[in-house]
């Protein structure tokens, strides 16, 4: 991994989101391939990818494979499957997935989990929707505990997780309450935020946490357009969004989107960093796709965040 780049989602690294375009398998995994090279290529420590299924746009069913086929071809920087919704299959699986990813690549992978929203998902694993919640509550201390090579029975044998005693997989939760953000600082865990929530309502979560002895990464999400908005675009991608988030969740989301405008990469760069400071938070996770955009609009906006990334980690580090 090139020097410049901070360890998976580490405090204070800068990271993209990827995701795919609307079009042919074969075709999203190429433009994917070729966006991760480009965002390591202007700066970025690392990337994402995410999970859905059953062909939700924007999204994979297999992020743990995608990272994997991503870092083969990148150059330098991490990638992690974040977040994998934990409760469509049993935790040791997801675990023997990770720490064979992070044998594969050492040092540039990391994790996170979250419960899950999408209804259609859990139809697909054969999970009753109505215990995601608590699958997700038990599995995740017993995930982070086998990725710290500390597993339990059988578990213990798998060469890749024993491995994980020397090299442990970093990690971070999905956070949208109180509850989880304790959680998450009780097991040592990062936390990532989801990208519409209110600076107040983030704020309040960064404090609790720091309040229960949280050490890791605080993950803030926003988009980014250098040189004005895609139109309509980013509506219909809220639009995509409403269709299956809780009344509850969208109650606490602000109601500007989140989304940063700038004319050049470092006016965006002071923006993000305002936005960190009002959250309480010190890593940053950034998007630049929504539904219906073309590859060609991303990656012209992808070369534009060489004006970006390296004066945020500037102004990141210095805080």
């Amino acid at each position: 991994m090139a020097e410049s780049s901070a360890p998976p989602l580490a405090n204070g690294s800068v990271s993209l989101r990827l995701y795919p375009h609307d079009g042919p398998a074969a075709e999203q995994l190429d433009e994917l391939r070729k966006l991760a090279i480009l965002a390591v290529g202007v700066g970025y420590d690392g990337v994402m990818v995410s999970e859905h299924h059953a062909g939700f746009p924007g999204y994979f069913p297999n992020p743990q494979q995608m990272a994997g086929y991503l870092l083969a071809a990148m150059p330098s920087g991490w990638a992690a499957p974040c977040p994998l919704l934990l409760p469509m299959k049993p935790y040791a699986l997801v675990a023997e997935e990770v720490a064979w990813l992070a044998a594969a690549f050492p040092d540039r992978v990391g994790a996170g989990f979250a419960s899950g929203a999408l209804p259609v998902d859990f139809e697909l694993a054969e999970v009753p929707f109505d215990e995601i919640g608590p699958r997700f509550k038990e599995a995740l201390p017993r995930v982070v505990a086998a990725l710290r090579g500390e597993a339990d029975g059988s578990l213990a044998d798998d060469r890749a997780i024993a491995a994980c005693a020397d090299h442990p997989v970093p990690m971070v939760a999905a956070a949208q309450s109180l509850a989880a953000v304790r959680r998450a600082a009780g097991l040592g865990l990062g936390i990532l935020y989801d990208s519409l929530q209110a600076v107040d309502h983030v704020r309040r979560l960064s404090d609790a946490f720091d309040e229960a002895g949280g050490t890791g990464p605080k993950i803030l999400i926003r988009r980014v357009w250098i040189g004005g908005p895609p139109g309509e675009a980013v509506d219909n991608q809220l639009d995509i969004y409403r269709s299956y988030a809780a009344q509850g969740t969208m109650a606490r989301w602000d109601q500007g989107a989140n989304t940063v405008l700038a004319a050049d990469g470092a006016e965006a760069a002071e923006q993000l960093h305002a936005e960190m400071t009002a959250t309480g938070t010190d890593t940053i996770n950034i998007r630049i796709h929504v539904v219906g955009l073309s590859p060609t609009y991303i990656r012209d906006q992808l070369d534009l965040h060489g004006e970006l990334v390296e004066p945020l980690k500037d102004v990141i580090s210095s805080s």
